[in-house]
């Protein structure tokens, strides 16, 4: 069984006894409860009530909302439990994980841009002050995967480095700051993403490192983080084909880990010698739903190694399901016992056992709401911005400084990706945040309006005519170098939830969307997201990644673009994306 007084629990006489009373009173109902993590898709009490009485859940994962409401639903969660529940955020940016009004601090790559560990730091430290605010102790983050493909589009900015040490480095600060607030980190996504270029969201997505390359990658990041007293890790429905071929001979090597005995117990438990807790990542990803019925997945994920089980799709189906595994033997009460009590032992760590007022788990709420968005939290993402906004390329050398003077008629061309409402770049729009604030500054700026945004105003008649007369009416280049003394492309491209990162240009050749014209009048490119655009504009000669487009990064790249401030950013993937042409 699990050795509740080892690292990462460490837990006393006190809660060991806890852990194990509380086992032992349990019920076959209460047991299949406490392996599933639920996403609510209400914050009524009378919903809520029901999820914890009648389900008996372990976990919740909610649904963003502002703080006061998320304070609100957690309250009740934790005052209608019978077992104090693990309530998580997913505090990959900062408190905004937590609810949407605590603050953004800046996407991991973003924080290691910035190349200073008190960032990383400073990340977890703000993260877990306004997430335990209102009611979380546990945090899908920090995010451990190493970026080692451009094409992959779900890491993306979402993780440090393609450095193993740096990732080491920066995740051991994330959980040192996070942890001060009480709150237990899940790195993820175990055994490791940024080498294939697809989704686990949408498909298969294979880590396809050999033993050998594994180890010395992301073996080393979680060997570090477990020997840190690592308390908890998010699988991902990511196969591990070279381990899984050596520790299991004759399976199927493209079993994702979340249902891989050989990769989350022989290979997590066994060989890096993982004692937390480990759930699954999100159960409707196809990773994990394209191996297997729904009603066998269950089971084999604790099976696996899995101690949770992350999202009912339909609470009565899946729990009917998961107790019939339990009844017919495809999960043994051994591995059910085992999976609860790392659980339970987790909730020990954080001091639930010794919860006499269910009501004192969380603080006062005028309290909590004072810990949110303040000040000097902003004053920590805006330093961030000014140290990680990143010269790429600069090769262009007439081009900077910028100035009102040298260049005072500017262009600016929005570029963005598909159509995506789920886009962690969804909000401020970063090139009209440009264009106010140079217009502020003194210069005269047009803002380009695409085809593509036109069409929306258009009739389907009104659409047909312009298509068809697109390629006739080409205008002479004239039309830019008479009428602008600068272009600058913002891109704003998130890949989330789709199978490409890519910058979405316009079916038109030739339109001012595609930077063709970089030879004709100065032109600069600034990526307010995804970094790695010079794949798709290799032309550019000045190229600038920053990451976000929160207005006081906006601010800081035209400050560096003027000269009034230095690039101070380093990258710490290659944003050049393994192509010779884009140094050029």
């Amino acid at each position: 069984m699990v050795d509740l007084t080892a690292t990462p629990f460490n837990l006393d006489a006190e809660g060991v006894r806890w852990v194990e009373e509380t086992l032992a009173g349990m019920t076959d109902e209460e047991k299949i409860g406490q392996l599933f993590v639920n996403m609510g898709n209400s914050r009524a009490e009378d919903y809520l009530t029901e999820m914890v009485q009648r389900y008996h859940i372990a976990a919740v994962r909610y649904q963003p909302g502002p703080a006061a409401e998320i304070w609100e639903q957690n309250y009740i969660l934790q005052t209608k439990s019978k077992i104090p529940l693990l309530i998580a955020a997913n505090t990959e940016a900062g408190g905004n994980g937590a609810a949407p009004d605590g603050t953004y601090v800046g996407w991991e790559i973003k924080v290691a841009a910035a190349n200073d560990k008190k960032y990383a730091y400073e990340l977890g430290r703000i993260s877990g002050i306004e997430a335990a605010a209102i009611g979380c102790n546990w945090s899908f983050a920090p995010i451990v995967d190493l970026y080692r493909n451009w094409r992959n589009p779900i890491v993306s900015v979402r993780t440090w480095s393609a450095d193993p040490d740096q990732t080491l480095e920066l995740s051991l600060e994330y959980m040192r700051g996070i942890m001060e607030s009480n709150i237990m980190p899940a790195a993820k996504h175990w055994p490791g993403d940024g080498i294939d270029e697809r989704d686990q969201h949408l498909s298969s997505a294979p880590n396809w490192y050999s033993c050998e390359e594994w180890d010395a990658t992301f073996g080393k990041v979680y060997r570090g983080l477990i020997d840190a007293g690592l308390p908890s890790i998010m699988a991902g429905h990511i196969a591990l084909p070279s381990y899984q071929k050596k520790l299991d001979p004759g399976s199927n090597e493209f079993t994702p880990a979340t249902l891989s005995k050989a990769i989350t117990t022989d290979l997590l438990r066994g060989q890096l010698g993982f004692n937390g807790v480990v759930v699954t990542d999100a159960s409707h990803m196809v990773g994990m739903t394209g191996f297997a019925k729904r009603r066998d997945i269950l089971p084999m994920a604790i099976m696996a190694g899995c101690d949770l089980f992350l999202f009912f799709n339909d609470p009565d189906e899946d729990f009917a399901w998961m107790m019939a595994a339990l009844q017919d033997g495809r999960l043994t009460r051994e591995r059910l016992d085992e999976a609860v009590t790392r659980t339970l032992g987790l909730k020990a760590k954080i001091g639930l056992h010794k919860v006499t007022d269910k009501a004192s788990i969380l603080p006062p709420k005028d309290e909590a709401m004072a810990r949110i968005a303040l000040p000097e939290y902003q004053a920590v993402a805006a330093e961030i911005s000014d140290k990680a906004v990143t010269l790429v390329k600069n090769t262009d050398h007439g081009v900077l400084p910028i100035s009102p003077e040298k260049h005072k008629r500017v262009w600016i061309i929005p570029i963005s990706g598909p159509k995506n409402p789920m886009a962690h770049s969804k909000g401020p729009k970063g090139a009209e945040i440009l264009a106010d604030l140079m217009r502020e500054r003194g210069y005269q700026v047009d803002l380009y309006e695409s085809l593509t945004d036109k069409s929306e105003r258009m009739t389907a008649e009104e659409f047909a005519r312009v298509v068809q007369g697109a390629y006739a009416g080409k205008a002479p280049v004239s039309a830019i170098t008479d009428n602008y003394d600068l272009v600058i492309s913002v891109a704003q491209v998130s890949g989330l939830m789709q199978p490409t990162e890519r910058v979405y240009w316009p079916a038109s050749k030739g339109t001012p969307d595609i930077p063709w014209y970089v030879h004709e009048v100065p032109t600069v490119f600034v990526s307010l997201a995804c970094p790695y655009h010079l794949a798709d504009v290799p032309q550019v000669k000045t190229f600038i990644n920053a990451y976000d487009s929160q207005p006081h990064t906006v601010a800081a790249v035209l400050d560096k673009l003027e000269g009034k401030s230095e690039f101070k950013g380093t990258p710490s993937t290659d944003v050049f994306c393994g192509l010779p042409d884009t140094h050029l």
